[in-house]
């Protein structure tokens, strides 16, 4: 709950019992340091680190100071001490650090008025939880994001006004197949595009993605499954889904692991959608339903397609109208823009459809009512978990609110698409500023129940706008290869 002000006597009693259970902890574990981090604007994760004897009942229910001036796009110099408060539910104990150490997710408390911050994306995600319940659609909203990753050996680049460049390596990668190895070169290598589901010696990450697993499960997550993804180098680690605001701590969290994980191991991960050109990138497909006490409000069993609910259509609709805006929190880089084109598997087309990857929405195939769902597949792994899964759910009600009808189920191939067929369905958004200006201009189904306000989109879209310009205005290598010597 962020907004502190109007927290009822049992919801205090109940979290004055979770901050005794972390004090309790804090002292049967003898643990050292008490970790407070937050997420910034752009998804990052900012952290500042306690003595655990510094840290009291007092601490943990009013929160502590900060500079909010030192993180992008937020308080200016002269109005900027801020409060970290920390949500005692989710504590956990970091697996990575040589003391011991636990770590407590914060929202983010503005002090003049002593509730969330505008700008907090926790807080708005906590809004928007809220917001569905108070409009008595549901109860719960469920995300199950899938992230893929990328894992490299070695990893450099420069950009200086006379030098550009970035070299990227992976014993995995095809390009090595002729490197000569102190050990020698195996060959076992799957290739551009080739490298989904193989097993060892192809498959080099497998233990590291074991224990991947392994480090995930000790901080409070459940993961189901990990394998080997479509590109060279590219992983995929499944986990299980959560209510929008846990379901972000858990982006969070899992961002974390994976690449401490992969630096134990003296490698680098990334999450960044397309670092290669010609093969596949990195998407955080998205899994969603909305809820009623036990009830999956997207199923009706006497649905026309699928089994889906009228509600669910509707809320599809939703995503589908609101699609362009939502881009802007789904796939906030210049990078993620090179993920989306066609013949790699990024969805670009604006459809929904049961089983088909090529739609911008999947059904997926179930065997039981509850875990009927919807499956927004353009998203990568470079978005603010908090403003994504906040914007999409708002999204998603403004179409239950205006029955917005998605139309027609379409299960074509819509990768082989004819020019006149494609053109008759939308498409996401061609670049990050194309879809910075979609929601300067549809902006209002965020801003309904005070979710998003226009301060904080203002100062979203402005912190954006200058990564949009560092790459418009600085000169790329291929240019030099195409034009140098015309």
């Amino acid at each position: 709950m962020t907004q502190i002000k109007n927290m009822g006597v049992s919801s205090m009693l109940s979290k004055k019992s979770i901050i005794n259970d972390v004090l309790r902890r804090i002292k049967d574990e003898n643990i050292q340091f008490i970790d407070f981090r937050f997420t910034d604007t752009l998804g990052k994760f900012h952290h500042t680190t306690y003595k655990s004897s510094f840290i009291g009942e007092s601490e943990l229910i009013n929160g502590l100071m900060f500079d909010g001036s030192s993180i992008a796009g937020w308080k200016q110099i002269n109005c900027s001490d801020m409060i970290i408060k920390p949500d005692c539910s989710m504590a956990f104990i970091d697996p990575f650090t040589s003391q011991s150490t636990m770590v407590l997710i914060c929202d983010v408390i503005d002090p003049e008025t002593q509730e969330g911050y505008n700008r907090d994306p926790r807080t708005i995600a906590g809004k928007a939880q809220q917001y569905l319940q108070s409009g008595k659609v549901g109860d719960k909203a469920y995300f199950g994001p899938e992230l893929e990753f990328f894992i490299f050996d070695d990893v450099r680049f420069i950009n200086t006004p006379h030098e550009s460049g970035v070299i990227l390596d992976s014993e995995e990668a095809s390009c090595n197949s002729n490197k000569k190895y102190e050990s020698g070169n195996t060959g076992h290598r799957a290739g551009v595009k080739g490298a989904y589901f193989p097993v060892p010696p192809i498959d080099l990450f497998h233990d590291i993605r074991s224990e991947m697993v392994l480090a995930i499960e000790s901080i409070g997550l459940k993961a189901s499954v990990h394998h080997h993804e479509v590109a060279e180098s590219q992983c995929e680690i499944g986990f299980e889904y959560a209510e929008l605001v846990a379901s972000s701590d858990n982006v969070q969290k899992f961002k974390y692991v994976i690449k401490n994980v992969a630096a134990s191991y003296g490698k680098s991960a990334t999450f960044m959608p397309k670092p290669i050109f010609g093969d596949n990138g990195s998407g955080m497909h998205t899994h969603q339903s909305i809820w009623l006490k036990d009830n999956n409000l997207f199923f009706d069993k006497n649905g026309k397609y699928v089994e889906l609910s009228e509600m669910c259509l509707y809320y599809i609709g939703g995503i589908i109208k609101h699609a362009k805006a939502i881009n802007a929190f789904s796939n906030p880089s210049t990078n993620s823009y090179k993920r989306l084109v066609p013949g790699y598997e990024a969805p670009v087309q604006l459809a929904y459809s049961a089983c088909n990857r090529s739609a911008a929405i999947r059904i997926p195939y179930v065997y039981n009512s509850k875990a009927k769902r919807i499956e927004v597949r353009f998203p990568d792994p470079t978005a603010n978990p908090y403003l994504t899964f906040a914007a999409m759910l708002m999204a998603g009600l403004d179409g239950i609110k205006n029955k917005i009808h998605p139309g027609q189920a379409n299960d074509n191939d819509l990768y082989n698409l004819s020019i006149e067929e494609a053109e008759k369905i939308p498409t996401v958004c061609g670049s990050l500023r194309e879809a910075l200006e979609s929601l300067n201009q549809d902006r209002e189904f965020l801003k309904v129940g005070e979710v998003f306000s226009d301060d904080m989109l203002d100062a979203y879209i402005a912190l954006k706008m200058k990564e949009v310009e560092q790459l418009e205005r600085r000169p790329h290598p291929i240019e030099f290869e195409m034009y140098y010597a015309g």
